[in-house]
C-alpha cells in the first residue's frame, strides 16, 4: 500500500475534530465510571446532577468566551476592512491623479510638437 492509499483510507483529523471526541468519549467514561460505581440510587443520582451542573456551567462559560472571541475578532475584521478601503481609495486617487499629469504633459507635448512642425512647414513652402 503506497502513501496516497494510505491517506485516501485514513484521512488526517484536525485538532479539533481530536478534541470534540477526547471531550464526549471523556464524559461517556465518567457517566460509565459513575453508573457502575457501587452506590445507592440516591447518591448516584446526586452525583450525576452535580457532574450534569458542572457540564453545564463550563458549557456556559465556553460559550461566553466564544462569543467575546467571535465579537473581537468581527471588530478586528471591520477595522481591518474598513483601513484596506480606505488605503485601496487613497492609492486609486494617487493613480487617476498620475495619469491625469501624464495626460496632460502628453497633451501639451503634442500641441508644442505639432506647433513645430506647422512652423517648419511654413519655413519650406514657397511663398
Amino acid at each position: 500500500m503506497n502513501k496516497e492509499e494510505m491517506e485516501m483510507e485514513c484521512p488526517t483529523q484536525s485538532g479539533r475534530t481530536f478534541l470534540k471526541g477526547a471531550l464526549i468519549g471523556g464524559l461517556i467514561g465518567a457517566a460509565a465510571a459513575l453508573l457502575f460505581a457501587p452506590k445507592p440510587g440516591r447518591e448516584l443520582r446526586g452525583d450525576l446532577s452535580e457532574k450534569l451542573n458542572t457540564v453545564t456551567d463550563k458549557s456556559k462559560e465556553l460559550a461566553s468566551t466564544v462569543g467575546e472571541k467571535a465579537a473581537d475578532l468581527a471588530k478586528t475584521v471591520t477595522s481591518k476592512t474598513t483601513e484596506l478601503s480606505r488605503s485601496i481609495k487613497e492609492g486609486k486617487n494617487s493613480i487617476v491623479e498620475g495619469v491625469k499629469q501624464v495626460s496632460a504633459d502628453v497633451s501639451d507635448d503634442l500641441k508644442e510638437v505639432s506647433s513645430e512642425i506647422q512652423e517648419a512647414n511654413h519655413e519650406q513652402s514657397p511663398e
